[in-house]
């Protein structure tokens, strides 16, 4: 037995210093070690100098928001043009600096955010039209007649000031009302219908984009398309315009001849699966059968249009990660792809992606080659992604600490 481990314990135990506090054994919950004593980044700030957000709040004052120097306006300069440092300095000088210092907190509620969000999007998911509550209906409004009408003119020309201007014809023609009834029917009625998910101008994307012009290379307007019974269902229930439908992508992509054996003898129909995207994240798939070709592929496009949903895309050209989908005897593996990779799939995936505005794919089909099935599983898989910011706020971390791939690879 060697004499130096004793001694060499027995010496550090005399050399530790002992401490004040109980050394409470504590379960960590994340690989990096607690850091109590954490200095200062900048050498040329004192432990003295540093406050706690407490402090801060306590002490701020009115005379602490400054407007900028010269110097950090030429530093902003770098980074802005002169019309948003402009509108950076409109936007701070419309705030007074006696609110930022009454009302200056951090936020340390649930509902707090974790990190911040870009407003200036529209998420189909989460951004939704609130439709107006039942309680306005009026089943028992009706349209004024023509003698009420005038009663309502009369009354405004008795009532109309000596030095009427324009503005008080126009303040009247829209105040007017043209109903009988609660004034909330006519002003803000409850829908049963769908509202339009974006107003006038707005897209998926920033850059709102242009309708295509309707007309033909001749100067000639294309054959208005015949108003069905079903189309007016459509366009009802989906809220969307007739130019938003013929600008969609429609594609059918499975089409073959089904029998059913009846007692009476073989009844032959026509079945058809139809795809329908705008080309930028939306894609939907329908079916439809009937005894003529025509009216299954109108059925299911138009059931297509209806099941449109968001897809989630990585920098608008590919999906998140590698997905699988299974139907039936049929399992493939969509896989993501390097930007310029393009789509390198069978035929009717590939329909899809252009379909729902996927550039960068990869895909491999496994099993059965069954066609409609094939359609069916690809879509499942593109609707199972996972999507990162849900599994940040889910971890209540940021983004680029689940995803270690973003800023290509440094974090």
């Amino acid at each position: 037995m060697s004499i130096a481990r004793p001694a060499r314990c027995l010496f550090c135990t005399l050399s530790r210093a002992a401490t004040s506090s109980h050394r409470i054994p504590r379960r960590p919950f994340h690989s990096s070690p607690a850091q109590l004593n954490r200095k200062a980044d900048d050498p040329s700030v004192k432990a003295s100098d540093m406050k706690t957000l407490q402090e801060i709040r306590k002490d701020l004052k009115p005379s602490d928001f400054k407007p900028y120097t010269e110097e950090e306006k030429s530093r902003l300069s770098e980074e802005y043009s002169p019309a948003q440092i402009a509108a950076i300095e409109a936007g701070e000088a419309a705030i007074d600096p006696k609110d930022m210092a009454e009302q200056f907190a951090v936020r340390r509620d649930p509902m707090k955010f974790h990190y911040l969000d870009d407003f200036s999007t529209i998420e189909p998911v989460v951004d939704k039209h609130i439709r107006a509550p039942a309680s306005n209906s009026d089943y028992n409004a009706r349209l004024k007649d023509e003698d009420e009408l005038m009663d309502d003119f009369a009354r405004y020309f008795r009532e109309m000031p000596e030095n009427a201007t324009a503005a008080d014809w126009v303040r009247f023609v829209e105040s007017l009302r043209l109903t009988i009834g609660k004034e909330e029917n006519e002003l803000n009625p409850s829908s049963a219908l769908v509202p339009d998910l974006f107003e006038p101008g707005e897209s998926l994307s920033k850059d709102p984009q242009p309708v295509e012009s309707l007309k033909t290379t001749h100067g000639q307007e294309k054959p208005s398309e015949e108003m069905t019974d079903a189309l007016k269902k459509l366009l009802q229930a989906t809220g969307y315009t007739l130019d938003t439908i013929r600008s969609l992508k429609l594609k059918t992509l499975v089409s073959h001849a089904v029998v059913n054996q009846t007692r009476l003898g073989k009844i032959r129909r026509q079945y058809c699966l139809s795809i329908a995207g705008n080309g930028n994240g939306l894609l939907g798939i329908g079916e439809a059968k009937s005894e003529e070709s025509s009216d299954a592929m109108t059925q299911s496009r138009y059931r297509a249009i209806r099941n449109m949903h968001p897809i989630l895309r990585y920098e608008n050209r590919t999906i998140f990660g590698d997905v699988r989908g299974k139907v039936g005897a049929v399992e493939l593996k969509l896989m993501t792809c390097p930007p310029g990779f393009g789509l390198r799939c069978q035929h009717l995936i590939y329909e899809m992606c252009r379909a729902a505005g996927i550039h960068d794919l990869a895909a491999r089909v496994e099993r059965s080659r069954n066609p409609m099935n094939t359609v069916k599983a690809a879509y499942e898989a593109l609707m199972s992604q996972k999507d990162p910011e849900e599994i940040a706020r889910a971890r209540g971390k940021k983004l680029v600490d689940v995803r270690k791939v973003y800023y290509a690879g440094r974090v």
